[in-house]
C-alpha cells in the first residue's frame, strides 16, 4: 500500500470481479443493439478499458474530456476539453464513469449527449458517492459498481492533482496529503 493511502477500499481483484459483473449485465442488455460506450476522461481510462474488453457484443467507443476539479474539490466550472466525435443520433449510449460524486459533471454529460438525439442514454459508474451530491441533483446511475463513503479516494484512474491514478486499487487518501 502506498504511504499516502489511509485505507484500501477495493483491491485490484475486487475491482476486476465487479467489472466482470457489470460487463455481463451490459452485454445482455445491449446484445444486438450496437451500443456506443462513452468515457469521460481522464479518470475513467482504466475502468473504461477493462469494461469494454469484457463487453461481449459488437459496440463502439468514444470519449469526452471534461475538467471540473482542482485539488480535492470541484471548481464548479466545467471545461469541455474534447467532445464525442461519433454521430449518436438513434444510438444506444452508455456513459462509463469512474466516480459519480457531486453530479454536476455527469448531469452535464448526460444532457449534452441527449441533445444529440440518441435512442437512449444510460450511466454506468464504478463508484457512487451519494453523500457528495450537490443539492438538487436527482440524476441516478443505472449501473453502479460500489457505493462509497464521502471520502477522497484515489487509485485505479482517480487522482489528486494528477497523482495516484496508477495505483491498481482504490484507496482513501490521507487528509494530511491534501491539507498541506
Amino acid at each position: 500500500m502506498h504511504q499516502d493511502i489511509k485505507k484500501v477500499l477495493y483491491t485490484e481483484e475486487q475491482i476486476q470481479n465487479k467489472i466482470k459483473e457489470l460487463a455481463a449485465v451490459l452485454t445482455e442488455e445491449y446484445r444486438g443493439k450496437n451500443p456506443i460506450f462513452v468515457g469521460v476522461m481522464k479518470g475513467v481510462v482504466l475502468f473504461f478499458a477493462d469494461m469494454v474488453k469484457r463487453i461481449d457484443t459488437p459496440c463502439q467507443i468514444d470519449f469526452m474530456w471534461l475538467s471540473s476539479y482542482a485539488g480535492t474539490g470541484s471548481t464548479g466550472n466545467l471545461i469541455v476539453k474534447r467532445d464525442v466525435s461519433a454521430n449518436l443520433k438513434g444510438r444506444h449510449v452508455v456513459i462509463l464513469e469512474d466516480i459519480y460524486d457531486t453530479g454536476r459533471s455527469l448531469t452535464f454529460v448526460r444532457d449534452h449527449l441527449l441533445s444529440k438525439e440518441p435512442a437512449s442514454v444510460k450511466i454506468c459508474t464504478l463508484l457512487d458517492k451519494p453523500e457528495g451530491r450537490l443539492p438538487g441533483i436527482t440524476l441516478e446511475a443505472d449501473y453502479v459498481g460500489y457505493e462509497i463513503p464521502n471520502e477522497f479516494v484515489v487509485g485505479y484512474g482517480l487522482d489528486y492533482n494528477e497523482y495516484y491514478r496508477n495505483l491498481p486499487y482504490i484507496g482513501i487518501l490521507k487528509s494530511e496529503v491534501y491539507e498541506k
